[in-house]
């Protein structure tokens, strides 16, 4: 199965995405450390970079899901082109794929913790809350299946209501 976690900076992503990955012993792919590499290996600070983040993750899930392992993803995914990525890599590895939008309307909390979690790469800047909101405006609206879920709860209690959406298997 292929589960790809999505949302703005500062709704807990990556945290939620390595609780669900420990609790099914599956592969979890991050795009921004994978773009921060891509940038400390000389690519420029540019969409492009950003896309090819996502394509290395869509190459390394594709490899660990024909091995039969369960992929987490976490990305913000906020356009359909980037959500096609993961449709993409379900079709071609034959598995399931399961999308978690990660939301978080309390504006004061969102902020408090995007601007709380301190500096984690060394080449992609943190976003400011003014960049956070510029991308809300421009998030586009979902199409086909997404699980939403709110993110107000601490990180265990968030990755058991993305497990407990997950279908049977």
């Amino acid at each position: 199965m292929l589960i790809v976690i999505s949302g703005l900076p500062g709704t807990g992503k990556s945290a939620v995405a390595a609780e669900v990955a420990r609790e099914l012993d599956g592969v979890r792919l991050s795009i921004d450390p994978i773009e921060d590499a891509l940038l400390g290996s000389g690519f420029p600070p540019s969409w492009r970079t950003g896309v090819a983040a996502y394509e290395v993750a869509r190459a390394a899930a594709e490899q660990n899901l024909v091995l039969g392992r369960t992929v987490i993803v976490d990305a913000v995914n906020d356009s359909e082109l980037a959500r096609d990525t993961w449709r993409s890599a379900a079709t071609r590895s034959g598995v399931a794929l399961f999308f978690v939008l990660l939301t978080l309307d309390d504006a004061a909390e969102h902020r408090r913790r995007l601007e709380g979690r301190g500096h984690r790469h060394a080449h992609v800047p943190e976003p400011t809350w003014e960049d956070v909101r510029q991308r809300a405006a421009s998030y586009e609206p979902w199409v086909g299946d997404c699980v939403r879920v709110s993110a107000e709860a601490p990180v265990n209690e968030l990755a058991r209501a993305v497990l407990d959406h997950l279908p049977s298997s």
